[in-house]
């Protein structure tokens, strides 16, 4: 189901508060409380897999840097550990495959015959500074290409001065110029300054139709964190619960281990429950990531650590 959005309402977020280290103590809790072992931790990570993105966002980018991507995306793991964890059978990909507008083409025609979406950064990413309605073609174009999925980037100018109305509208555009695909916005919550800064950017991108909310483009001085995750997730339960729509979540940058997989794992499932541990609504972008969780796969089916370049993500 699309979130369709609603009418900006400024009282669901203007004086919402935000206690600091109430949200970091909570966020520390999460995976100190709960351990995940042995076969219920293999089933974790093979999920964390489920929810990928994998991406390449490189200004050398290639047709055959695509195409290999998308070989690991139809197929994350070896045929050994699929066959060691008794999984081969299940048709495991990674929940899409992420590149640069000019790529699409590329991935739609590597990933052809599969149901693994293709998704495209767009909007003047990272910095998201170029005219609107240069942003708004290069959704179109990315659209028009084959992208089932646009992640755009906010003007955080519009947050950090508090220019709801404007940011609105801007979101609001953009999702009509997605069409048919998916709207994932990146708030890039690392330049927003403040906690309550980044619940009302969440809550004003749901409001605006974004089908999914991201934490950061991945270029970021800080990118994912758990109290920054805590706190847009807390936005799409509040939101979920006046409105009756679902939104995704993806935590974008920073996460590089399969430790990381389990972490933002748990959040989902302590603080909004199983639905959100599929692809349809949790999505990670953190392609590095991939490597680490094959390799403690591998360790799981085996009890050996295999050399990090037998992993590599393409």
């Amino acid at each position: 189901m699309r979130n369709p959005g609603i009418a900006l309402a400024p009282e669901m977020f203007e004086g919402h508060a935000v206690n600091r280290s109430a949200a970091e103590r909570r966020a520390a809790s999460l995976t100190a409380r709960r351990s995940v072992k042995k076969a219920n931790q293999a089933a974790w990570l093979v999920n964390a897999i489920r929810c990928i993105d994998l991406t390449t966002l490189s200004g050398d980018d290639t047709e055959g840097r695509v195409h290999r991507l998308c070989a690991k995306a139809r197929q994350p793991l070896a045929p050994r550990i699929l066959e060691g964890l008794g999984i081969a059978g299940m048709g495991l990909t990674t929940g899409a495959v992420c590149v640069y507008p000019t790529m699409v083409p590329h991935a739609v025609a590597a990933l052809e015959g599969t149901d693994i979406p293709v998704a495209s950064v767009a909007t003047g990413f990272p910095a998201g500074l170029t005219p609107l309605p240069i942003r708004l073609a290069e959704i179109r174009y990315a659209v028009e290409e084959g992208a089932d999925e646009i992640d755009i980037v906010i003007t955080r100018e519009h947050v950090l001065k508090r220019e709801w109305n404007a940011l609105y509208d801007e979101i609001a555009q953009m999702r009509e110029a997605c069409g048919h695909s998916h709207l994932k916005a990146i708030l890039a919550t690392g330049e927003l300054e403040t906690y309550r800064n980044v619940y009302a950017a969440s809550m004003v991108a749901m409001q605006a139709g974004a089908d999914f909310i991201k934490t950061s483009t991945g270029k970021e001085g800080v990118n994912a964190t758990l109290p920054v995750s805590l706190i847009m997730v807390r936005a799409l339960r509040d939101y979920g619960m006046e409105t009756g729509h679902r939104v995704g979540f993806k935590p974008a940058g920073g996460m590089k281990t399969a430790k990381d997989a389990l972490a933002w794992q748990i959040l989902m499932k302590e603080e909004l429950g199983n639905d959100w541990l599929r692809p349809d609504l949790f999505r990670l972008g953190a392609s590095s990531m991939l490597a680490d969780i094959e390799r403690q796969l591998e360790h799981h089916v085996t009890g050996r650590y295999a050399a990090s370049h037998r992993h590599a993500i393409a």
